[in-house]
């Protein structure tokens, strides 16, 4: 719990201040708006317009971690909408992991690893938009049909009947007002959120600013809206106890990473992991590296630190099998980036926690897809190692 402290605390700030957000109903007025000029079949066209934008974030600024305050958001827009929660939380989770997967810039993956393996540094950033941009279309695509499906049988949900508190009334977010205060809070959010790219990549903040530039969004908006410092003390405190669980597993989680660190275990792992390499074919090679690196996921669900150890061993070794180090790059970046929401050392745990979804049922409705993305993966690695991509 200390040694996580600094993402714990980070959750519990932003998910309050974001909870104050919601609570204005700003947000709901926005998609009402939205979905005047909807209907039917098309509402569904949120859902790659929305992934898109979040990946773009975690593609370019390293957002992970800072997305999950919008998991309720867009829950409760789903079931609105005649979804379910994990369309919600797929549009969340699957759009920050696909923007690392297939990151350009994002400093904390691409730009450690690049470095590590002594290339330039945000080279090859052509290639990997093209990577970014097909992983997002085949898991649009797998949400959207899943979506419709509900839309039209919601007893094929795989949460049907579970209830959430997330959940919001579809004539409710129709109906949702959209005046001049809920513009104004939406003016906040969105300076907020340029104001958190601006300190991320200039000013290297991390949880601490971050946490405070959440807070002053949420307290601002409470102020527009009219509430009373007794509401917004009530509302923190309620969100506060909504999101103490999914904390409390960001500590658990990093206790598993301790105990291996700690027991000199993970060097060990990726040393044994990387000697049958060098006895594989060229091309096979390549794809047991994508696999490594997502396996390795597991013990070091830290992206920069999956980098420090994996790519002094990864790079040298890609060499001696004449694969080019920026490839080797790219398969510890797909590894890292989209196993982060399915591992339970990383971050299924806390998403589920957040949206309300029972763990095994996010595992059984995210496990095709993420089957269906890593095959899309290794075809994009075999078409980087076809044109020699360095």
């Amino acid at each position: 719990m200390i040694d996580a402290g600094g993402v714990l605390f980070f959750v519990f700030m932003a998910y309050a201040s974001i909870g104050l957000i919601i609570a204005t109903g700003a947000f709901n007025g926005l998609v009402a708006g939205l979905l005047k000029h909807l209907s039917g079949r098309a509402r569904s066209i949120i859902i790659p317009i929305f992934m898109l934008i979040i990946g773009m974030a975690s593609s370019t600024i390293g957002c992970f971690e800072e997305m999950f305050p919008f998991i309720p958001i867009f829950v409760g827009i789903a079931i609105a909408l005649g979804y379910d929660a994990l369309v919600g939380l797929g549009i969340v989770g699957f759009g920050a992991a696909i923007g690392y997967a297939g990151a350009t810039i994002n400093p904390f993956t691409v730009g450690t690893a690049q470095a590590l393996a002594e290339i330039p540094v945000t080279s090859g950033a052509g290639f990997r938009v093209v990577c970014h941009l097909v992983m997002l279309l085949v898991a649009a695509g797998y949400i959207m049909h899943y979506a419709l499906k509900i839309q039209k049988d919601p007893t094929k949900s795989l949460v049907y009947g579970d209830e959430n508190k997330l959940a919001v009334d579809g004539d409710d977010l129709q109906n949702a007002p959209f005046g001049i205060r809920e513009k104004l809070i939406l003016l906040v959010l969105v300076v907020g959120i340029g104001v958190v790219v601006y300190g991320t990549k200039e000013l290297h903040w991390y949880f601490q600013e971050l946490s405070v530039v959440f807070l002053l969004m949420g307290l601002i908006c409470s102020c527009i809206i009219g509430w009373s410092p007794n509401v917004i003390a009530e509302k923190i405190a309620d969100s506060f106890s909504d999101i103490a669980m999914a904390c409390m597993m960001i500590g658990i989680a990093r206790g598993i990473l301790i105990v291996l660190q700690s027991g000199g275990i993970i060097d060990t792992v990726v040393y044994g992991m990387s000697i049958p390499l060098s006895h594989l074919p060229r091309w096979l090679a390549a794809e047991s590296m994508l696999i490594i690196q997502t396996l390795l996921n597991f013990f070091i669900p830290s992206g920069s630190g999956q980098a420090v150890v994996s790519i002094p061993i990864m790079a040298p070794l890609s060499d001696i099998l004449d694969i080019p180090r920026q490839i080797a790059v790219l398969c510890y970046q797909m590894g890292d980036g989209l196993s982060n929401i399915l591992w339970p050392t990383a971050f299924a745990p806390v998403i589920c926690g957040i949206a309300g979804v029972k763990l095994e049922k996010w595992w059984r409705w995210s496990a095709p897809l993420f089957g269906l993305l890593l095959v899309t993966q290794m075809g994009l690695i075999a078409l980087a190692l076809a044109i020699n991509w360095q």
